[in-house]
């Protein structure tokens, strides 16, 4: 696959104390965001997706703590850089778009006055140019009257507006790399599909690259060209989007797609379900994470968890089924 990897993520491991022992939320994972593409990484809530950006971010919440691998943000490790050569990054070189506003944003502050610091912490100007800039990366996000909706205060405003200022905030300053997690679940249809356009037009015009965490399977189809899922700190499969929707190898996966409604029985039928829900960390099963929620699991499912192997270019998966398939693949090739 063509691209620079702007985003290389490492054998990654984010550990949470528990009763007996740290638990792993994020467990050795191998993750690459391709300059100027967006790849979607997905999984039910609990599976690691927030946890991943947070730990690239050093934004980790206490007591948890990265206990190993790398992060190379255009070949810098971002887990070895000093607080504040890391600080220098975030806001201009890599941003983060958050869930929910609300919590994200500041009370007290104008929304203006807290884009116009965001300026001023990464640009040399003056106290009314970070403002003038506010007002304008403000009404390049759609929102009317900028000026006037830069003087108030968050909870004055919708929550379609309020996200439209964290995306602002996001990609006023040209970033090269921007994590979005969840960033339409807190909003009603409408109002998601005009987020997502946006984030989608912004993207494109910038070249930026996107990390976009979701649950949602529709949202990826929309925006992303890669997608990688995630179950129980690890990932289970990534692929083209196009192809992991036509052709999903993990049980995993094909059950994430199985409850997608335009995939789901007709009218007066059950929807589908994934049997079962993430375990707690603490009571992972053996073997394969997934294998106690899994219709097709058999004899080594429960031993040894299994490792990724590249079935097709560019479309790994990490399940039993697949492995012989592998092997066949590369003696065909010899």
């Amino acid at each position: 696959m063509s691209g620079e990897i702007l985003l290389d993520i490492q054998d990654l491991t984010t550990v949470f104390p528990g009763p007996a022992g740290e638990l792993k939320a994020v467990d050795g994972l191998e993750l690459q965001v391709r300059a100027g593409e967006v790849l979607g990484l997905v999984g039910e809530s609990g599976c690691g997706k927030s946890v991943t950006a947070l730990s690239v971010l050093g934004l980790l919440p206490s007591p948890g703590r990265v206990a190993g691998g790398r992060a190379l943000f255009a070949g810098q490790d971002l887990l070895t850089l000093a607080p504040a050569s890391l600080r220098a990054l975030r806001g201009a070189s890599i941003s983060m778009v958050f869930q929910e506003p609300m919590t994200s944003l500041n009370p007290v502050f104008t929304v203006g006055r807290q884009v116009a610091e965001l300026v001023s912490a990464h640009r040399d100007v003056s106290s009314q140019e970070a403002w003038d800039q506010a007002v304008e990366m403000l009404g390049q996000v759609g929102i009317p009257e900028p000026e006037k909706r830069a003087r108030a205060y968050p909870h004055q405003l919708s929550g379609g507006l309020r996200q439209r200022v964290m995306i602002a905030m996001a990609l006023g300053l040209s970033p090269r790399l921007v994590m979005a997690d969840e960033p339409t679940t807190a909003l009603d249809v409408t109002i998601q599909a005009q987020i997502l356009h946006l984030l989608r037009s912004l993207q494109e015009q910038s070249g930026a690259s996107v990390l976009l965490i979701t649950h949602n399977l529709a949202v990826v189809a929309q925006m992303a060209g890669r997608v990688a899922v995630m179950y129980a700190g690890r990932l289970v499969e990534q692929a083209p989007v196009g192809e992991l929707f036509q052709e999903p190898l993990h049980p995993y996966t094909r059950g994430l797609l199985a409850c997608l409604p335009s995939r789901s029985p007709g009218r007066g039928q059950r929807l589908p379900t994934i049997a079962g829900i993430v375990p707690p960390l603490d009571a992972l099963p053996p073997g394969c994470a997934f294998s106690d929620r899994c219709p097709e699991r058999f004899a080594p499912c429960q031993e040894e968890e299994p490792a990724l192997v590249e079935v097709a270019p560019g479309h790994g998966v990490r399940c039993y089924l697949h492995h012989r398939l592998s092997r066949r693949q590369k003696r065909a090739a010899a």
